[in-house]
């Protein structure tokens, strides 16, 4: 791993970054947030001239959608593209690859170390431009600040796993340190080889981190806490998942849901008469639309193994359930009985997808 110091802020020092790839033709496009002067508006935006690149705020803590999904779809396009993710959105890109829905071969991965995102609402209605200095000031002392969505809060996994480029930005950066970019491999190497900057060999030290990592592991413990109070046995479930409209939007922004046609959208659960009447008889009233928990228990069993906790579930639902929380924690016992950690590495297997000769014998 090498690295290069830009004179500059962390900010302004990946716009440079942006801009040189775009200007010296290392890639076709950018992949970024950006956020739209006449409207205020965020959104995720794919530009291709330099000259656009003003209205990019690539560290904004916003997450209209993420990206790692939108990313492994345009990679098969063949184009060339830099993205700047954050750290939940690459281990979703690495996920996907992993079941063939993209590829890593033309892309220039860009991430950084995440003190969260605020919640879509408070981006939408401008709320979070009065909240952002008391964000950056709380992220810049290694401190979890408390507008961020709750998923943010609990992440272990807020360090960036294998870009091709990786920033250190709040809680991380010394002042008057500038931009330093580490560069991990021959692709950030060859696309930054004539890239202006002071060049060394320095490597990121996680342990500039320890005091993020050990705020976050307190509010992961009060959340998982909650969780599990809540959700207790199937009462718990049902008075969780209970207020589900069927709206299906949990998993239309969920990164790992990539079916073409989800088995809950199908005619499988198509509105049938003679089942309607069936349980009516016996009932005397019937929940429309129904079946909402078994949606949730559903998709948990497809992937809680794969969960990277990027709070999307939640923040789009429209009555308040804490998908992402229950998920994250569900996920992460799933996870921990195979030692897998979703978006961890390209070459670790998906448990679902392979199985070991001894786990056989425990079956009996």
């Amino acid at each position: 791993m090498s690295s290069i110091s830009i004179d500059k802020s962390v900010a302004m020092g990946l716009k440079d970054l942006l801009g040189y790839l775009l200007d010296s033709d290392k890639v076709d496009s950018v992949l970024t947030m950006r956020r739209i002067p006449e409207t205020g508006a965020w959104d995720l935006a794919l530009i291709t001239d330099s000259g656009n690149l003003g209205e990019a705020e690539p560290l904004a803590p916003v997450m209209t959608v993420n990206a790692g999904k939108e990313l492994s779809s345009l990679s098969l396009s063949g184009k060339r593209i830099a993205a700047v993710l954050k750290p939940c959105e690459l281990r979703a890109l690495i996920e996907r690859v992993k079941r063939e829905q993209g590829s890593l071969q033309n892309l220039l991965t860009i991430s950084h170390t995440c003190s969260g995102v605020f919640p879509l609402e408070q981006a939408a209605d401008g709320s979070m431009n009065e909240l952002l200095p008391k964000y950056e000031k709380v992220a810049s002392m290694g401190e979890v600040p408390s507008s961020v969505r709750d998923t943010c809060k609990a992440c272990q996994h807020f360090i960036p796993v294998h870009p091709d480029i990786m920033l250190a930005s709040a809680g991380a950066q010394r002042p008057g340190e500038g931009c330093v970019l580490y560069l991990e491999g021959g692709k950030a190497e060859e696309a930054l080889r004539e890239f202006r900057g002071v060049r060394d060999d320095r490597v990121f030290d996680p342990s500039s981190l320890d005091r993020t990592a050990a705020a976050r592991k307190k509010e992961r413990d009060r959340l998982f806490a909650r969780v599990e109070n809540d959700c207790s046995g199937l009462d718990g479930l049902l008075n969780v998942f209970g207020k589900c409209v069927g709206c299906h939007g949990c998993s239309r922004v969920c990164p790992i849901c990539y079916c073409a046609l989800c088995d809950f959208e199908s005619m499988n659960f198509d509105y049938n008469l003679p089942y309607f009447e069936e349980h009516l008889s016996r009932r005397g009233a019937l929940r429309l639309p129904p079946d909402t928990v078994m949606f949730h228990l559903g998709r948990l069993t497809h992937m809680s193994f794969s969960c990277v906790g990027c709070g999307m579930c939640s923040d789009v639902c429209p009555v308040g359930i804490p998908v992402a929380a229950v998920f994250s924690r569900t996920g992460e016992r799933t996870a921990s009985l195979f030692d897998y950690v979703p978006g961890r590495s390209l070459t670790e297997e998906i448990p679902v997808m392979v199985f070991k000769e001894e786990e056989f014998s425990e079956l009996g």
